[in-house]
Order: structure tokens, then C-alpha cells, then sequence
């Protein structure tokens, strides 16, 4: 017996190791955001434990080990140690390869050790975080995983990004975030492998940076009167003579904190100071550098147009704005410094003085060439600093900067424009970059800019226009995501509109064009999502709402309704009435017929479960449907709905005020009339209506039913009477007018527009379905 114990001992050390290597790693496995470059699967797996060690022989190399190190401390309970000496296996080692791209990476796992070979830091940080993500999902925990192996499969994975500009840029000014959520944004585009943060830290809202030379730009600019119970676009104008208290500002200290943060992860501050416009706040605090030397408050809200900039005639204009430049260089190392330069509207230097001087002495024909004259002379400046000058496409008017590089935000135009100039471009085009639009449905997310960029829009995104030359082409440094902030006040909504849209962003910035694949991403999305759960992430889950369009086929009376979401082929299952949404739903294939009012219930369903947020609506069929409406007073053009049937065809409108089925009046009533073709019993018309006020939008005033048996003799049956009040928020209300049963063919009804908004705007009245039972 005493000659079987080795063999026994060698079958069951065998069968052990193929316990821990017996899955067969696929592709299908690999769920890497953004893709690899190129990855090869080999047998085998390479596990972590107690025992192994990472080889660090620098201390960017120990560093960038021990954020790895602290997750299998929390997650599995075990720490692996840092070394310089190299053991005969179960470890992981940098390597050095100057031959290769600046942030490009070989990750090499074979089931002795782990190598990582990257011309510096970049690729480093790159190949480690790879490895996070192979990883499972449960690395992300705080709390230990027992039980858990902490494999990965052997592969080689090869792999640089496409672009070298990745970007997100966060706006500060609108409403302040501090150094804590800057910090946890950078880790998460490491995460992600992006490497640019663009700070908007001036606009009209406020002022978030501190400049020694001018303490008023903190005490009076970065603080406005709080409005913050008014919609954005409905704040009040600011009285310069009451003290801000709302805002907040970053000092030059935190932000040289953030800026060493960042360059430990490859991340790339880059500094945006507004100029010659979005500046309100600097001249609420110095107001000579305005062109009549105009007091004004810190505006708490929406501002357009944008009058009030800095005098391009003033010599003291360019002297402050050197001086601050002096101070911000001292603080970000960045290549670049931002500057704006769009959206500047120049009565006020077609009247000034100044103004009118310079462009003489100067031979400028208009303020177009004034503004271009303003940017040319301070990129001359910036570039005596070692610096180089971004702006916004507007700075292509009246003639580009020498060097500047072009931020292209009104579509790909300006970029495609600058590239065939020579210039530098990075794309970051409204649609679909701007990610402070709406990604879901609106009936169903939180207020946003009324505009749609969901997720598989920004994964089709490419910075480089198919009309581009090759050469054209290479000036295309890459592109980047924008969230302004007039809707997001707290660090959670601001993650909310960033995740998961930045990861399809930075697979369409690093991954090859040609292997990008939606059906994939979203297969390897699941596990970045479960990995956003255990960060404790307010990602959306907007891509997992079911969303109904409706047709209507009034002749028949019925309605057919399309039930759709972001993912393809996606596994959709309803009910009809109050049945529970579970294994027994209908699995959802083609436009589901209505014929009377019924609830629909409708998911996604993954592994025969329900995910994501149940879409709910109740099909409502009353006796108005497909009757006859005569308008009294004309809808407004731009809002037609669903044309002269629109009224009654049952299908309710959104949130989203464009979505087709609104009917419009501006400063008008709404009068209207249906025609039931014959006497039936009513005793209850709703109303249903839509406020926006940072859109104009408001609700009636009051809301009036009459009715007739001859279409000439009306008499009022009953009216509902609602007060104007501020409301922050985008709002579905139904206007319901009950009155004694009556015997009647035609139905008038009134709704009274606001007309004159507090500002003293017009106001819109929109309505989107009359319903009469």
C-alpha cells in the first residue's frame, strides 16, 4: 500500500487543478469594456491567492499595484504582497517595451504568472485594469467573498486605443460638484480606459475656481441668489444687490490635489475658462470688464440671450484675463487650456466705444472678426505659456487662431471645417455626445434637456466623418461626452446621466471600428453593470425600459400598439388587464390590436425574469374616439399632433413634447369642438395637459366644458379654475370636469392659456387627448 500513496496523491492533485481549470474559457467569456484590440484564449487559468505576488520595481508600479492588491483585500480576504524579487511562479510583473505605443499594453497570462509589457505608466494602469475586469464580478465587493476562485483565463491580449483624446467633461458651473465626486470620477474613467477630464469651471452661473489676484471671482461669483426651486428656464433675474448664497468653489489647492489624482491614472485634466461670453459671474464680480461697466447678479438660471461678456476694447479686459491665465497654468500641467469662445452675442459690442476703436485701429469689419481678433490675441498668450488653446467651434468665426484645436459641439461641421484647415478637431457633437439629454423614455426618467441620446446612439458614434480625407482624418484627436448640469445637483444624478453611456462611449473611442458589435456590447455590458452595483454607481437602466408607440385605425375603432427597447432581439413579454407579469406572459412579437379599454403590463425578461422597471398603461377608449373635432382657434403649426383626429384617438402624449402627438397653442386658448354625430350621455370630459416651464410650457389657467344639441346654442356645464405655481419639474396633469349627465351631440371646451409667463414670455398650451365618457 505504502507504493500507491504517491499515485494517489498525484491523481488527486491532478484531479484538484482540473477542478480549477476544467471551464473552457470562449471569447464569449471575455467581457472586457471597452473591446481589446486583439485577444487570443489559451488553455487554462491563472488564479490569485495569498501567496501570489506583484513584481513592483518603481513606485508608480507599487501604487497602481496596490489599487488591485486593495480589492482582493476586501473582496477575498487575502492580501498579496509587493515584491522586487521575482518567484519561480504565481505572480504578476510590469515590463518595459519602449517600442511600444504610449498607451498601448501586452497582457500575457499564461498558469504560472502574469506579465503586463507597456512602453510606461498608461499601459500599465491599461493592463491591470483588464485584468479587473477578468476578474469576477464580486472583486467589487467590500465585503468578503468566501468560497470565491479568483481566476482568470490564460490569453494574450494585445491591445492600444483607437484615439488618443477620451473624454468626459463635467460642468462645475451650473451647479457645483466638489473634490470628492471629481475623485471618484476620475477612478471611473481609468476604469473605463479614458484618459481626458475636462473641467468646466466658468460660466454664467458661477465661478468654481480661486484666483488669488481677484478674491471677488469666489466671495461674489461663485455664489447666486437660490432659485433652485424654480424650473431653470423660469428663474427670476438676480438683483446684484442680494447676496448669493448657493454654489461653492474648488481652491487652488484642491484642484493641484485632483490634477496628481489624475495623472496617477493616466487622466488628463484639462481647464475651461470662459471667454468672451458665459462670464456673467466675473462681471457680476468685477464689472468694469464688462463694455458700460453694468452691475448685474449672478444669474440662477437659464440666460439667453448672452449679453453681458467682457469688452474686446477694454486693455484692463486682456490684462485680467493674463493674470488669470498666470494662476491656472500654475495649477494644471495640461497641454491644453479650454476657453470656450461659443455662444457670445455682440450687441453689446457693436454699441461700445471700446469696441468700435479697436476694430478700427485693427481693420475689423464686424464683431465676428472682433471676436476672432480676442481669441487669436489670447491663444498668443497661452501659447507663451507652453500652452495650447481649445475652443468651441464658434471660434472658427472671423478666422481661426493659428494653433488652436476646435471643440465641435454643433454637429461634426465645425470639426470637418477645422480638419480641412489643418487644425486639430475633437468631435463631441450634440447627438450624440451631449449626455445631459434624455436616455430613456421621459414619462419615466428624471428632467432633462429635451433632447434623445440613448445608449445605442452614442455606441454608433464615430469622431471621424465619412467625407474626411485620410489627412483630414489624423486631425481628429478624438472625442468626448459633455454633461452640463442645469439639471443635476447632487453627485447621484450626475452618474446617473454618465452610466452606462460612457462605456459605450469609450468603446467607440478605443476599440477598433471594424470589431465594434452592438449585439456584444451588450452581452459584455451585463457584467460591467453588475460590477457599477457593487460601486455603489446610480447607473440608468433606461436601456432596459420597454417603450410602446401606437398607431390608430380610427375607422376601425382600434388601436395597435409596438412595445420595443434598446437591446436587440430583446425577450419583451405583457400581460392584458390585472394578471400577474410572470413565466404565464405573453411573449411579445408583433403590434398588439385594442378595441376597448384595457391595462397593458409589458418587461424585458431575462432567464424567465422580469428586469427593469414594468412599463404600465391603460388603453383608454371612451366616446369621443375617432369623432369629428373642429378647431375654433387654430393649433400652432410647429405642434400638430396627430392632425384633426388628434384629439380623440386615444394615444396619450409624453413628456417628451415632440414626440408627435401634442397639439400646441402660443399665447392663445384652446377652443375646440367634438362632434359625437348623434345625442349620447355625458357626464365627464378630462383634459390631458403637459407643463415644462423651462420650455415655456404651462398649464391652463382654467378649463371649461359647454354643450349643445345644434352646434349654435351652447351652455356651460363646468369649469375647473387652477392658479399659475412655479413647478421645477416636467408634468403630465388630466384636467377632470364632472357635471350632471346630459343628453348632447356637441362638446365644446375652452382651456385659457397662462399666456405671459412671470419673465413676461409667451406661453404655450399644449394638450394631447379630449376624453369624453
Amino acid at each position: 500500500m505504502r507504493t500507491l500513496k504517491p499515485l494517489f496523491v498525484l491523481i488527486f492533485l491532478t484531479v484538484l487543478t482540473a477542478g480549477y481549470s476544467q471551464k473552457n474559457y470562449t471569447e464569449k467569456d471575455i467581457k472586457i469594456i471597452p473591446k481589446p484590440t486583439q485577444l487570443v484564449i489559451n488553455k487554462g487559468v491563472f488564479e490569485f491567492s495569498k501567496s501570489t505576488k506583484f513584481i513592483a520595481v518603481t513606485d508608480f508600479q507599487k501604487e497602481i499595484s496596490n489599487a488591485l492588491i486593495s480589492k482582493f483585500e476586501k473582496a477575498g480576504g487575502f492580501r498579496p504582497e509587493v515584491s522586487t524579487a521575482i518567484p519561480n511562479s504565481n505572480y504578476v510583473q510590469f515590463k518595459v517595451d519602449e517600442t511600444l505605443e504610449k498607451e498601448a499594453y501586452i497582457l500575457d497570462v499564461n498558469s504560472k504568472f502574469i506579465t503586463i509589457t507597456a512602453k510606461g505608466q498608461a499601459g500599465f494602469i491599461y493592463g491591470l485594469e483588464s485584468i479587473r475586469q477578468l476578474l469576477p464580478v464580486v472583486i467589487e465587493s467590500k465585503n468578503v467573498i468566501l468560497k470565491q476562485k479568483w481566476q482568470i483565463p490564460n490569453l494574450v491580449i494585445n491591445d492600444k486605443p483607437r484615439f488618443q483624446w477620451r473624454g468626459l467633461m463635467l460642468d462645475l458651473s451650473r451647479h457645483f460638484f466638489d473634490k470628492n465626486y471629481i475623485l471618484a470620477t476620475i477612478d471611473r474613467l481609468a476604469m473605463h480606459k479614458m484618459n481626458v477630464l475636462h473641467l468646466h469651471l466658468v460660466d454664467d452661473q458661477g465661478w468654481r475656481i480661486e484666483i488669488k489676484k481677484y478674491p471677488k471671482l469666489t466671495e461674489v461669483g461663485a455664489w447666486r441668489v437660490d432659485q433652485e426651486n424654480l424650473s431653470w428656464n423660469a428663474r427670476l433675474t438676480t438683483n446684484p444687490d442680494e447676496k448669493g448664497t448657493y454654489g461653492g468653489f474648488l481652491t487652488q489647492d484642491e484642484l493641484k490635489e485632483i490634477v496628481k489624482y489624475a495623472a496617477s491614472k493616466n487622466v488628463e485634466i484639462i481647464p475651461e475658462i470662459e471667454m468672451p461670453a458665459h462670464v456673467s459671474s466675473a462681471i457680476a464680480a468685477y464689472p468694469e470688464l464688462a463694455c458700460f461697466d453694468q452691475r448685474i447678479g449672478v444669474p440662477s438660471g437659464g440666460l439667453w440671450p448672452i449679453t453681458d461678456i467682457y469688452c474686446a476694447g477694454k486693455e484692463t479686459t486682456f490684462e485680467f484675463l493674463q493674470n488669470v491665465i498666470d494662476e491656472v497654468v500654475t495649477i494644471f500641467p495640461s497641454k491644453y487650456i479650454h476657453i470656450g469662445g461659443d455662444e457670445a452675442t455682440k450687441t453689446n459690442w457693436d454699441k461700445c466705444p471700446n469696441c468700435q476703436k479697436r476694430m478700427q485701429e485693427n481693420g475689423l469689419k464686424n464683431s465676428h472678426e472682433l471676436q476672432s481678433y480676442f481669441v487669436k490675441r489670447m491663444e498668443k498668450y497661452i501659447n507663451s505659456k507652453g500652452k495650447k488653446l481649445i475652443g468651441w467651434d464658434e471660434i472658427l468665426e472671423g478666422g481661426l487662431a493659428p494653433e488652436a484645436t476646435v471643440m465641435s459641439w454643433r454637429g461634426t461641421k465645425g470639426g470637418v471645417e477645422a480638419a480641412e484647415q489643418g487644425h486639430d478637431v475633437i468631435m463631441t457633437p450634440e447627438s450624440p455626445c451631449y449626455f445631459n439629454f434624455y436616455q430613456g423614455p421621459q414619462n419615466e426618467e428624471p428632467l432633462a434637456f429635451d433632447a434623445y441620446n440613448p445608449l445605442n446612439k452614442v455606441y454608433e458614434f464615430d469622431p471621424v466623418v465619412s467625407t474626411m480625407t485620410p489627412d483630414q482624418a489624423k486631425h481628429v484627436l478624438g472625442g468626448q461626452a459633455n454633461l452640463w448640469a442645469e439639471f443635476l445637483s447632487t453627485p447621484s444624478a450626475s452618474e446617473y446621466m454618465i452610466f452606462p453611456r460612457l462605456a459605450a462611449l469609450s468603446e467607440t473611442l478605443w476599440s477598433p471600428k471594424e470589431s465594434r458589435n452592438w449585439n456584444d456590447f451588450t452581452t459584455r455590458l451585463a457584467s460591467l453593470l453588475q460590477r457599477y452595483n457593487y460601486l455603489g454607481i446610480n447607473y440608468a437602466k433606461s436601456a432596459y425600459l420597454v417603450t410602446a408607440s401606437s398607431t390608430a385605425d380610427l375607422a376601425q375603432k382600434q388601436i395597435n400598439v409596438t412595445l420595443k427597447n434598446e437591446f436587440p432581439n430583446p425577450d419583451i413579454r405583457y400581460v392584458l388587464g390585472n394578471k400577474p407579469l410572470d413565466q404565464q406572459a405573453l411573449k411579445y412579437t408583433n403590434p398588439i390590436p385594442f378595441t376597448e379599454t384595457t391595462i397593458l403590463k409589458a418587461s424585458l425578461f431575462q432567464n424567465d425574469k422580469p428586469v427593469g422597471k414594468t412599463f404600465t398603461d391603460t388603453i383608454v377608449f371612451h366616446k369621443g374616439v375617432g369623432h369629428k373635432v373642429s378647431y375654433l382657434t387654430p393649433y400652432n403649426s410647429n405642434y400638430k399632433g396627430d392632425g384633426p383626429f388628434g384629439m380623440v384617438n386615444t394615444i396619450r402624449g409624453s413628456k417628451n413634447f415632440h414626440d408627435g402627438q401634442w397639439q400646441a397653442w402660443l399665447v392663445n386658448d384652446m377652443e375646440i369642438v367634438v362632434d359625437l354625430e348623434q345625442q349620447q350621455t355625458a357626464q365627464q370630459i378630462t383634459v390631458g395637459t403637459l407643463e415644462s416651464q423651462g420650455a415655456g410650457i404651462n398649464f391652463p389657467v382654467q378649463v371649461k366644458v359647454l354643450v349643445s344639441n345644434d352646434s349654435i346654442n351652447y351652455k356651460e356645464v363646468g369649469k375647473v379654475n387652477r392658479t399659475y405655481a412655479s413647478n421645477p419639474v416636467s408634468e403630465l396633469k388630466d384636467f377632470i370636469i364632472t357635471f350632471d349627465k346630459q343628453n348632447t351631440r356637441f362638446i365644446k371646451i375652452i382651456a385659457v392659456n397662462l399666456r405671459k409667463s412671470p419673465k413676461g414670455d409667451s406661453s404655450w398650451l399644449f394638450v394631447d387627448e379630449i376624453l369624453v365618457n
